[in-house]
């Protein structure tokens, strides 16, 4: 038996934040949820970026479907590491993601981060997914009660998310067996951070459209007060029709996909092209993502997975990617050979190239010296000058100062990013940064009795609310010149 899912979707800033970082989308055969972090400095892109880069999946064909969905996922997370190399103002952006992907008769998921999963299937209400935070853990580890946990001051800071800390994050991968009938709702932490899991199955549950569904739990997250953004899909497992009209062809090599294999590095992609590419099968697409779209904003990974998509259309058709006026092999290899009358050329261009290579070395190595860091010494947090890099054995930067701030009190997302180096506009600016730090110092972990006590006990690595990765993000933000 085949299935596919009747959906709805719908997304909303909230009544507190000033821009939705939340993505969403769902088709056919996919549906993923994403809530990005980072503030100003790259939330939104985060999210869009994952959901777009995901969107591709939605269809019924993978060859090995059990593992196509995390592959790609860990593949959004690299380029998302390649967004802040390119773009250093978005260090420290991250993301959620919670996406499910149908294969016949089996769901398989995805997930990272606090976004949740929940179904009703034999009028079973259940939560599927489990959330990374840290009173997650704490609950795991009987160190709080589940009721505790909606009062502690941490219960949004993150354990495991998407984004430039892991370039291989630990996703929980699972699958389910499915039946006609099952209603799914997949949500950004906006909802259950304010709604209670009784309401959201009552909610669920309704006799209602699914269009309605995802309205009024929207609504009744705006009811309550709505401190976060919001973004939910809902969806119907239904038995699939096959025709020729539902599953088109999708090996065809469009003109978009033949546009958009010829731009070169640097190049922006149009986002006609992305919308063109959505459009060739329905979905639904809400929040930070269809911004991108409608107003072509679109992240730099666009190009990339665009690229991608469209080399996968391309495999086993080389004829067609390689251009007219592309010279054959031999030809290349006939023009490559210097001869006597190029050799005077060939001088000059070495001799212009070494007098540029050192006067590259002394502009940067003035450079160099003109930056400051704030990064780790011992088990403390010291301000550096210079860059947090070495050439071979020579490192490129100087301790400048230490603090009395230890390492071991500040949560594992922000202490990822101090040893990686913050970078600051100046001496003052690194200043700046140790205050945000201190601020940003978690208390002990609750006291537990002899035996309990955990052997590994993990320190926080993100948090989807204003917390201490906020803080380290804004600081970074702001050794980039971003404003809050």
């Amino acid at each position: 038996m085949a299935l596919e899912l009747d959906f709805a979707a719908r997304s909303d800033v909230g009544r507190v934040r000033s821009k939705n970082d939340d993505s969403a989308y769902v088709g056919r055969y996919l549906a993923i949820v994403a809530d990005g972090m980072g503030g100003h400095v790259g939330g939104d892109v985060a999210s869009a970026s994952v959901v777009l880069d995901l969107a591709p999946l939605d269809r019924n064909n993978h060859p090995d479907p059990a593992t196509i969905l995390p592959d790609e996922i860990q593949s959004a997370n690299l380029i998302l590491n390649d967004l802040v190399h390119d773009n250093p103002k978005l260090a420290g952006m991250g993301t959620t993601c919670t996406a499910v992907l149908v294969d016949h008769d089996i769901i398989h998921m995805a997930h990272i981060g606090d976004s949740r999963a929940y179904r009703i299937k034999n009028d079973t209400f259940e939560q599927l997914s489990v959330d990374h935070t840290f009173v997650q853990r704490l609950i795991d580890e009987g160190r709080i009660s589940a009721a505790d946990a909606e009062s502690h001051p941490h219960k949004n800071v993150l354990m495991r998310v998407l984004g430039d800390v892991d370039a291989s994050p630990e996703l929980d991968v699972t699958s389910f067996a499915a039946e006609p009938g099952e209603r799914w709702l997949l949500c950004s932490d906006g909802l259950n951070a304010v709604v209670d899991d009784y309401t959201i199955e009552m909610l669920l549950r309704a006799d209602k459209t699914l269009e309605d569904i995802a309205r009024d739990l929207v609504d009744e997250t705006l009811h309550r007060g709505a401190p976060d953004n919001v973004s939910i899909v809902v969806f119907e497992t239904a038995e699939r029709q096959i025709t020729a009209e539902t599953d088109p062809k999708t090996d065809e090599l469009t003109e978009s996909a033949r546009e958009v294999t010829a731009a070169h590095n640097g190049e922006s992609v149009s986002a006609s092209l992305l919308r063109a590419d959505l459009a060739s099968r329905p979905h639904l697409l809400v929040g930070a993502a269809e911004l991108a779209t409608d107003t072509d904003q679109i992240p730099v990974v666009t190009r990339s997975s665009s690229q991608k998509r469209a080399a996968a259309l391309l495999h086993g058709a080389s004829d067609a990617a390689q251009p007219n006026n592309t010279p054959p092999p031999a030809q290349l290899e006939e023009d490559a050979v210097p001869t006597g009358r190029r050799s005077w050329p060939l001088l000059t261009m070495v001799g212009v190239f070494l007098i540029l290579f050192a006067t590259s070395l002394a502009v940067g190595f003035l450079w160099i010296r003109s930056q400051y860091y704030v990064g780790s010494e011992a088990e403390n947090v010291a301000i550096y000058r210079g860059v947090p890099q070495a050439i071979g054995p020579v490192e490129l930067s100087s301790l400048e100062e230490t603090t009395e701030i230890p390492l071991s009190r500040l949560p594992g997302y922000s202490r990822q990013r101090v040893e990686t180096g913050l970078p600051a506009q100046d001496l003052n600016h690194a200043h700046e940064i140790l205050m945000d730090l201190e601020t940003a110092l978690i208390p002990e972990a609750p006291p537990v009795s002899p035996g309990d006590q955990p052997e590994d006990t993990d320190i926080p690595i993100a948090t989807n609310g204003v917390s201490a990765s906020a803080s380290i993000a804004g600081a970074t933000a702001g050794a980039m010149g971003g404003n809050q």
